[in-house]
Order: structure tokens, then sequence, then C-alpha cells
């Protein structure tokens, strides 16, 4: 079954030829629905609707909701959220959101703050995000949008965090330390040879900040992330209000002093270390190695798909494992693409990004009039001595073949700004096939202005193993006249 729910039909909503178990849900835009909207510097902003849906569109928390009664579990997804007409209250979204976001710092941003701050814009310095001092009190001291985190309930205001790890402010000014994530000490055993026999050595390293604290910390070193038996060891337990207490105990059951600031619903734990001068998740030292990374300390491996086979031998990809229950192969696939002399058939190295026209995958932006008009066609940049090596023009329709022989038919754009042996595709084409226009499976009306092949249909296989990302940004191919 694929389902595609999108204000805009995807390339994935055109690809398929069946007519059974494909659905198209029309999705609201962010224009058309009120609700928080988190920008890419971390800081939180409030929507209001500006335009009602169009034709039989909902938005995404309609659909949940739909989706939740269907299944049956609807009563106690939204058991906290008022509903009105299938219609989920967005604020009471956000603030069920902050009452389970304590561990991600999303906790601090109510809809109440977020709408005072929209509507006091202009009382926000446009360099420190600070407010500014004519500023009225229920945004003073905030930074513009409470920028993620943003700690504790909203009822004990911290501001946001303008620079993360910031040990010139106190923390609750916005100021924070290195998170102490993996414990309080590393303890690392080797076996060595002593007088002939192997035995076995511990080295134990002190994982936690050493002569580093946020300004105003009560606590002049490194610390670990704060607990209920924590703030007891510092006496600090007797700060907490009677319910934060009776809600943690609660929480605890028969070993309350386990419970982290992480999990304590009342907020309680957070607010008391922020009190002291304290970042409730510790106080420890950044890791220039990452021993449970594959590669504690970053080592060049060769692509899957390289340019140069030769170097493979010296700098392999991974071994061959299951990650996160799923099989990576990279090293049968590089080894085999090595043997086959793959970098001999496909000789250019492909490379793809984006264009100031377009946006994402450009299903909307593609939708475009205006914007549709200045990039017509999707295409390949090629460099002028590997273009004339092809026998390919300026502007001539070509076949991209990648590696693994899937192919994309667009227009060539012979340049220097790519260097010989390189090659550069947009990423935010799609539409067509393997040279065939898929428009006719569009629904009708619906389809983009400007369809074109998608460069992801020829890049390759390989994915970081740390993150699980697949590789779409560079591959290898071969380019000829179509």
């Amino acid at each position: 079954m694929l389902v595609v729910a999108d204000p805009h039909p995807t390339t994935w909503a055109a690809l398929s030829e069946r007519k059974d178990n494909t659905y198209l849900l029309p999705i609201c835009t962010q224009f058309e629905c009120d609700g928080s909207r988190t920008a890419s510097n971390r800081s939180v902003q409030w929507g209001q609707q500006v335009v009602k849906p169009i034709f039989e569109s909902k938005n995404d928390y309609e659909v949940m909701y739909l989706l939740a009664k269907k299944l049956g579990f609807a009563d106690l997804m939204f058991k906290n959220i008022k509903v009105e007409n299938n219609q989920p209250l967005a604020e009471d979204l956000l603030r069920e959101i902050n009452r389970g976001g304590f561990s991600t710092g999303y906790s601090g941003q109510s809809p109440e703050r977020l709408k005072a701050h929209m509507a006091n814009q202009d009382k926000f310095d446009l360099v420190s995000l600070r407010s500014t001092k004519d500023a009225p009190p229920e945004i003073a001291g905030d930074y513009y949008g409470l920028p993620w985190p943003c700690w504790g309930t909203p009822a004990i205001r911290h501001p946001g965090t303008h620079q993360l790890y910031n040990t010139n402010l106190h923390v609750k000014e916005g100021g924070g330390t290195f998170r102490a994530r993996f414990g309080v000490e590393r303890v690392v055993k080797t076996k060595v040879m002593e007088d002939g026999k192997e035995v076995e050595k511990e080295q134990r390293f002190n994982l936690l900040a050493e002569g580093s604290f946020s300004v105003g910390s009560e606590l002049k070193d490194g610390y670990p992330e704060f607990t209920y038996g924590v703030l007891k060891k510092l006496g600090w337990d007797k700060d907490l209000t009677d319910p934060e207490r009776e809600r943690i105990e609660k929480i605890g059951g028969n070993n309350p002093d386990n419970v982290g600031w992480a999990i304590d619903l009342s907020g309680g734990i957070i607010r008391v270390a922020l009190e002291h001068g304290c970042i409730p998740f510790g106080n420890g030292k950044a890791r220039a190695a990452a021993w449970n990374l594959l590669d504690p300390v970053p080592v060049h491996r060769e692509p899957i798909y390289t340019p140069r086979p030769d170097l493979v031998a010296k700098y392999p990809t991974y071994p061959k494992a299951v990650r996160f229950r799923v099989p990576d192969i990279g090293f049968d696939v590089q080894k085999a693409a090595v043997d086959k002399g793959i970098a001999k058939q496909f000789p250019l190295v492909l490379t793809s990004g984006r264009l100031v026209e377009y946006e994402g995958g450009g299903e909307e932006t593609r939708s475009n009039k205006w914007l549709a008009e200045l990039q017509q066609d999707s295409f390949i940049e090629i460099n002028p001595a590997d273009a004339t090596e092809r026998g390919i023009k300026d502007g001539q329709w070509v076949w991209v073949t990648g590696a693994e022989n899937s192919k994309a038919r667009v227009k060539a754009l012979v340049t220097q700004r790519v260097g010989k042996g390189v090659t550069w595709m947009p990423f935010h084409f799609g539409g067509w096939w393997q040279g065939q226009d898929q428009r006719k499976n569009y629904p009708a009306g619906t389809d983009p202005i400007v369809l074109g092949e998608s460069v992801n249909s020829i890049t390759t296989y390989g994915y970081d193993p740390a993150t699980g990302m697949q590789e779409p940004k560079a591959a290898l191919c071969q380019v000829a006249a179509a």
C-alpha cells in the first residue's frame, strides 16, 4: 500500500501504474492551518491560518485524528486535546508536546508565549534575538522564538538558547555546557603481556568537565545528569514543591532516586537545577574520540562506487553487517564494482545539489508559473573537455546512465563550472522516469508545470552506518548524446 499525503502530488504519486492500494491524500499547506513551526535556526514561531483549506484538503492534525479514530484509539491519543468537527486544537497539540518534551528541550515553548512573540516582533534585536529594553513583560528577557532548547515548564520562563553550549551565560539566561551523555567515566580494558602471561589491564577516564562550568553555576566542575537522587546528595531536593516531589515519587515507585530530569513530568528537577545555575543534562567533556561509532576518529574511506578503485584496498568501506535491522552490503557492492571495472564503464563523477529557482523535490515550486518559467528543463552540467570527447553540444538532449544502469534523459549544460571528470545535476525535478514523461499518471489538474528526471533515480547504493542516511549526493555515471 502506498499513501502520498502532500499539498502537491509527488513523483511517487505519478510513477505507479497500479489501480489499487495507491492513495493520494490532499494535505493543507502551513498557510491553511494554525500551529507551531520550527525554523532552521531552532526558533519556533506560531503560524495563524491565512486562508481556509481549498477543495477537500485537510490538515495533518485532522488526518491523524481520523486515522486514529478509524483504528479505534482516538480517545486515548487525543484525551488531552480538544477536538471540534474532527479538528484537533493546534494549541492543545503544542501543549501535549510541551508536556512530553522535557528531554528534548521542547517543553518551554507554549502557544501563549509564542503568540506573544509574534505580536511583538518589533521588540527583538535582529542580531542577538534578545528582547529589547522596552519589551512588554510577557516577552522580557526572551530570545525570539524561544530557540531550542527551551528548558522546563513554560511557567519558569526559560528564554530559549540562542547559542548552544555557551558557558559565558547563566543557564537561566540561555547558557549551557556539553551534555554528560555517556556517563561519568569510561572504562577501557586491554590485554597485555607481563612476565610471559596475558594480563587484563583497566584504564579509567573521567568524562565530566574539568575546570569548566557555566556562569553562576554552584557546581564549579563537571557534574552528571540530574536525578532525584543527585538532588538529595546535594541537599537541593528541599527546593522541590510538594506537588513536584509527589509526582517524582509516583513515577519512581520503589526507586524514586533513579527518576531523571528527562522523565520527571513535573519539571521540578529541571527547575531546581536551573535555579542553582546548572544545566539538567550535566556538564561533560566534548568527545574528540567517539568510541561507540565505527570510526571513533574519522578516517578516509573510499565511496562504494569510487573513481579510484586502486585506493579501495587501502581505504575500504565498512565491513558487511546488519545495522538497526538493515543489512549493510556496501562492502560487497564496492568489491563487485572494483571486480567489474565499473569506474571504467562510468568514468564521470555525478554530484547533485540545489538551484535558486526551486526547493526540495520541486513539486510545489515547479507548480508555480513564475518560477517554472525560469528553469524549464532538467539538465546536467558537464565540462567542455568531457562534452567534446562525447560529441555533446550545449543544450542538446543526453542520456545520463548511473552505475547501477538506471538512466535519465536531460539537457546538457556545457560549462567550466564543473571540472573535467565531474558532472552536476539539480535534485528538484520529477515526473519523468527513464526518459518517459509520466504526466498522464497525475490526477487531472494536479501535475506541475515543469516535469523532468529525478537525479535520485540514477544515484546508487550506499549509506552512512552511524545515521542510516542514504548517499544521494555523489555517484558515478556516463553521459552520451540522446
